[in-house]
């Protein structure tokens, strides 16, 4: 074992080539899409049992790591399985067996084109986000972030409408533009520092920085992570990519893109500037100004959406910025909630976007004023989606509660109540917007007999959608069950501060 706690191994380099393997076995199978559909679902089990044979080191405390091309000397590509990273590694490698699951209903309910190469890209999106999760430096972290750019985009376009292409567009613009930033941001942290590896506490901790120098660094990491984190007012892309098929959608809200940028987030505070850094210059607040207008504004812009996914999406917006409002907190509390949300909001907001989607393709409806009498035809569809709500508005028993809980308690800890009351009024706001949405559903009369003969869609997409409303339940009631969440959430936020 290294003095740094890390041990030998190939199982991230793996965790990472699996999915990208299944791409060639998948395009050849364009004819057979039995066979097509179990390459996808296999690597999606693969990569999750290997994710998963990390945990026991990860909640020791060791990472597992591989060093794989050296460009120049201590310019390294590597791969390094942190208990952080093996946290988010497990939410995305186990939701996109769901989501390949609900897929096949989605696709063949719709008899969409081009599935053979919807379901290629889906795996070049989950290989590049595993290689974010075990990226062992900022330069392996850019370059799997711009390929899980470029990968997404043929899902943003699927449609190929010309709603579809502008969307794609301007997600381009908006996620290359934030890599160039990225990319600038890492090569004045190497001449800094002479370092570009994530570590717990910061690479800039205990070096001498100028303020100036911090908060230009500050903005350009900002700039670059803030783009898929959709902090406000880099967030406009989000909205505009619903025009992509609803798989996709969970898939940029709950899996891979979002989460992605604020797991970047928390890597740039916790293991590039450090706590001590972000204290001293001033940017936590600085992150918590960004955060608390965007929750409030995200809100507020999701109460005036008819479209359902569009409404989804707003409200990601804000809850993308409670992990960015528990980073910049800065305490122990705070940093664990963070992280918990990471997860929680990840089975929460999948269930929505499934409902959506199931609604879509058994009933052809977008817009909430079209649901009335809905919950009378799909029970276990609208009957998950109220879990969610109840969740995301900070209801217990669901988890949201929970991971909301902890970062009311991180506001405490740092003596201000300024992120309590924001907290607050963003649960008042999310019962104000989704609520409505089941009371709609379960109480209102439909027209006519516009519902008559329907019922729930395929079980390939009620199953999955009831699972993860499932574990937003058991998770809410036993956050460590299962996969340790809360253990190593709190282990990293131990970590973090310790390495100030």
């Amino acid at each position: 074992m290294a003095a740094d706690n890390t041990i030998q191994s190939i199982i991230p380099l793996l965790a990472v080539l699996v999915s990208l393997a299944a791409v060639p076995l998948i395009l050849f199978s364009s004819r057979r899409p039995n066979l097509r559909e179990s390459w996808t679902v296999g690597a999606g089990v693969v990569k999750f049992a290997l994710v998963l044979s990390l945990l026991p080191g990860a909640l020791a405390g060791k990472s597992a790591g591989i060093a794989l091309l050296e460009l120049a000397p201590g310019i390294r590509l590597a791969l390094k399985a942190d208990p952080f990273g093996v946290f988010f590694a497990m939410i995305a490698s186990g939701l996109w067996i769901l989501t390949s699951f609900y897929s096949i209903g989605y696709v063949r309910g719709l008899n969409e084109h081009k599935q053979t190469r919807y379901y290629a890209s889906f795996a070049v999106c989950l290989s590049a986000t595993i290689g974010i999760a075990f990226s062992a430096n900022l330069l392996t972290f850019i370059l799997f972030y711009e390929i899980l750019t470029i990968a997404t985009y043929p899902l943003v376009i699927h449609k190929e409408t010309p709603k579809a292409i502008r969307a794609g567009r301007k997600y381009l613009a908006y996620t290359l533009t934030a890599g160039l930033f990225l990319i600038a941001a890492a090569a004045l942290t190497w001449q800094i520092t002479g370092s570009l590896d994530f570590m717990a506490g910061g690479i800039f901790n205990q070096r001498p920085l100028a303020p100036a120098a911090a908060r230009m660094l500050f903005f350009l990491f900002l700039g670059g992570v803030g783009v898929k984190a959709s902090i406000m007012p880099l967030h406009a892309w989000l909205p505009t990519a619903m025009a992509a098929p609803t798989p996709v959608s969970a898939l940029l809200h709950a899996v891979a893109v979002v989460k992605s940028g604020v797991f970047g987030v928390i890597r740039v505070v916790g293991f590039v500037f450090g706590p001590a850094l972000m204290k001293e210059m001033g940017l936590g607040r600085i992150l918590m100004v960004f955060a608390g207008f965007t929750i409030i504004t995200a809100s507020l812009l999701a109460l005036k959406q008819d479209n359902l996914k569009r409404r989804l999406a707003y409200s990601t917006v804000g809850h993308l910025s409670y992990i960015v409002l528990g980073a910049g907190m800065l305490t122990s509390a705070a940093l664990t909630g963070a992280m918990l949300h990471i997860a929680f909001h990840a089975t929460m907001k999948i269930t929505m976007f499934f409902v959506a989607g199931a609604i879509y393709v058994n009933l052809h409806k977008e817009n909430i004023s079209e649901l009335n009498g809905i919950g009378k035809v799909m029970p276990w569809s609208m009957g998950a989606f109220t879990v969610a709500a109840i969740g995301l508005s900070g209801l217990p028993p669901i988890n949201g509660f929970m991971s909301k809980w902890y970062l009311g308690m991180g506001s405490m800890q740092a003596d201000t109540l300024i992120p309590l009351f924001i907290l607050v009024a963003s649960g008042i706001l999310n019962a104000a917007y989704f609520f409505p949405i089941a009371h709609r559903a379960f109480f209102r009369s439909p027209k006519g007999d516009e519902l008559a003969g329907h019922g729930e869609a395929s079980p390939f997409m009620v199953v999955p959608l009831c699972l993860t409303a499932f574990l937003s339940v058991v998770f809410g009631i036993y956050p460590d069950l299962f996969f340790r969440f809360y253990r190593l959430a709190a282990g990293v936020a131990a970590a973090i501060l310790g390495g100030a």
